[in-house]
């Protein structure tokens, strides 16, 4: 393994990380100022009258509603729109939210699933933040199972109304965002009930407060109460006792029901209707996703900051102690997850990428890619979300006492993220709901779990797995068909190993999940919940391996994109880290099952431990390349830190512990 040559440019980096939407970075980075972070100590009153504030004066060259049509005054630029959710999630995670409440959820809502009468009687003001809104989806009794929510929706064609009715406590929208204050109006999800029929989920769009900000008739607004984090957000509940809803309020772009009460729809599937419904909404889970990996970024940036000031012990040999970052253990921490944290920032940039050119004009596209994409939204928004939990924490300990100051962000930014595991999805749901994906090839009913345990479903199961490439497709089977036949003739830096490897324990997982299904199916006829019960475990390894898989492959493309040497170069050896480390993390079951020799097992324990002393000089620049402003850090014990070309000079990798 050739060692890396000389420094790296951080803008060099940074034009590969910000990639085709770095002006809406540059936007961002240029004018947001210092008014828009986070205030340390306020109370829950105060952050909400700031947050709701500043909401109004995002300047308007950040392009926030440019996802929304331009006739309505957005931009047309899905992709766009997320990169700048992502964006305000480095300055302040509460903004972050009451925006993709607002523009995202609520105004996506309203663009996506109703049509042209309610794009020109609300977009505009919506975009304009003249009226705002909620996203009445969730409820307290139903959070991830939206297909069974409570709240009905009853159509009487005497008087061509709905009756919108919380029929009880667990049916109430719980944890609404912008409900406790702001909104005016919400996007309600509710049964809808025609003719003594139900049709499944379906959305209204329904005022909950007067001009004045007091509840309409038949409206029951609650707070939702003090939160662990993200003061800003005034999350609330909402009830409704039997509140008439005019039939031209129901979004309708999917589902109409006529004056008489007749329903129609293009699609006569009740669940596959629904899960189109559902899919239009997918940029909320990828904004979740890309905003968890943006404050995974400012965490690791304080911290390896953080580790080339501090020092810590010394040695016999030198009259100063040794700054954190030259520590094996301290490398182990940060470098592995800033490894991981590079390869989620290429599977994301490609993923926004496919979403913008899927739902870019009109929010249409073949059904095959349409359900590739929410599958890979659901499984990296999972592991981006859950990669941020464990990482924020991990940066918090490495900074010792200082980051458990409030003034130093890291507790922000642990209790602003520990939510995005389980809203816009709870993680473990849609690791199933990817493994169904690839368990059935997507169906039409993709997204449910009904019905996992008939033994008619599991006999549909696929033979084959047919492999999903990312970007670099022909790359990537290239490199892997040049890999020998023994694994013991190629080394373990080989980028095809890698690829192999990942690959080989994603068919295995998933061709042992299939028999183990069908073994329960002729086992277990009679108990259809046993049936799937019995290998949820396996069906989660499958949904995370999956991950795993096009994740490594997104950054092998990501690297294609870099054209100066020492930045590909540097970007190989950072991919070779976040391979061997989940390798390293997976050695158990490779080993279990055959995929390494004991020697090959602790060779790469080596390599690994090389890569982190070869990566040690270059921790500042990876950090760098994010290009998070200093202001944005909002870090105290940052301000006084000494000049880089000082802090670099000071130490010598190659003959510290």
């Amino acid at each position: 393994m050739s060692s890396l040559s000389g420094p790296v440019d951080p803008a060099d980096l940074r034009s590969v990380l910000d990639g085709r939407w770095a002006g809406v970075r540059d936007a961002h980075r240029e004018h947001l100022d210092e008014r828009f972070l986070p205030v340390y100590g306020e109370t829950g009153d105060q952050a909400r009258e700031r947050i709701s504030r500043l909401l109004g004066e995002l300047p308007v060259e950040l392009g926030i509603g440019a996802g929304f049509p331009t006739e309505y005054g957005g931009g047309a630029d899905v992709g766009g729109s997320i990169v700048a959710i992502e964006m305000l999630a480095q300055v302040d995670l509460s903004l972050m939210v009451k925006a993709g409440v607002q523009w995202g959820l609520f105004g996506g809502a309203v663009a996506a699933l109703g049509t042209r009468r309610h794009h020109d009687a609300y977009l505009r003001d919506i975009i304009a933040g003249r009226l705002f809104g909620c996203f009445a989806m969730t409820e307290t009794g139903h959070g991830s199972d939206v297909q069974h929510l409570r709240t009905t929706c009853v159509y009487d064609p005497r008087t061509e109304t709905f009756d919108l009715h919380t029929p009880h406590e667990a049916a109430r929208k719980d944890y609404i965002g912008n409900a406790a204050r702001d909104g005016r109006m919400a996007v309600v999800f509710a049964q809808l009930v025609t003719g003594g029929r139900r049709h499944g989920v379906h959305a209204w769009l329904v005022p909950i407060r007067d001009e004045r900000g007091n509840p309409l008739p038949g409206v029951t607004i609650g707070d939702a109460g003090p939160k662990a984090g993200l003061l800003g957000v005034d999350n609330g509940r909402l009830s409704f006792d039997h509140v008439r809803v005019p039939r031209d309020m129901l979004l309708d772009r999917y589902a109409q029901v006529a004056a008489d009460g007749t329903y129609s729809s293009p699609i006569e599937n009740d669940s596959r209707r629904f899960f189109t419904m559902l899919g239009t909404l997918v940029r909320g889970r990828v904004s979740v996703g890309g905003a968890a990996s943006a404050a995974t970024k400012s965490a690791l940036t304080i911290a390896v900051r953080y580790g080339d000031i501090r020092r810590q012990f010394g040695t016999p040999d030198a009259d100063r102690e040794v700054l954190l970052n030259d520590y094996l253990a301290h490398q182990r921490k940060l470098l592995p997850a800033l490894a991981t944290t590079y390869a989620l920032t290429f599977a994301q940039s490609e993923l926004v990428t496919a979403l913008a050119e899927i739902q870019g004009d009109d929010g249409t596209a073949d059904e095959h890619r349409q359900r590739q994409l929410e599958s890979r939204a659901a499984g990296l928004k999972a592991a981006q979300t859950w990669h941020a939990t464990r990482t924020i924490q991990m940066c918090r300990e490495a900074c010792g006492g200082a980051g458990y100051l409030a003034e130093n962000r890291l507790p922000g930014l642990k209790a602003d993220t520990d939510v995005f595991t389980t809203f816009e999805g709870d993680n473990t749901v849609l690791l199933q709901l990817v493994a169904k994906g690839l368990l059935t090839g997507y169906r039409d009913d993709f997204g449910s779990l009904d019905g996992w345990g008939r033994a008619s479903f599991v006999a549909e199961q696929v033979r084959e797995m047919v492999l999903e490439r990312t970007a670099a497709r022909s790359l990537i089977e290239r490199l892997v068909s040049a890999v020998p036949g023994r694994d013991d003739e190629v080394a373990v830096t080989d980028r095809g190993w890698h690829l192999k490897v990942f690959e080989d324990r994603e068919r295995h997982l998933l061709d042992g999940a299939v028999r183990r299904l069908r073994n329960g199916a002729a086992t277990k006829k009679d108990r259809p919940f046993d049936i799937f019960n019995d290998v949820q475990d396996h069906v989660l390894a499958v949904a995370a391996a999956h991950i795993d898989r096009v994740t490594l492959e997104a950054f092998v493309a990501g690297i294609e994109t870099a054209t100066d040497p020492a930045v590909r170069a540097l970007l190989s050896r950072v991919c070779d880290l976040y391979a061997l480390s989940v390798i390293e993390t997976h050695k158990g079951w490779l080993l279990e099952h055959g995929r390494l020799t004991p020697a090959r097992a602790k060779a790469i324990t080596g390599v690994v431990n090389g890569l982190l002393k070869e990566l040690r000089p270059h921790m500042r620049t990876l950090v760098d390349g994010f290009a998070i402003p200093d202001s944005w850090l909002h870090c105290a014990v940052l301000r006084e830190e000494p000049g880089r070309q000082e802090t670099m000079a000071d130490h010598d990798t190659a003959d510290r512990p």
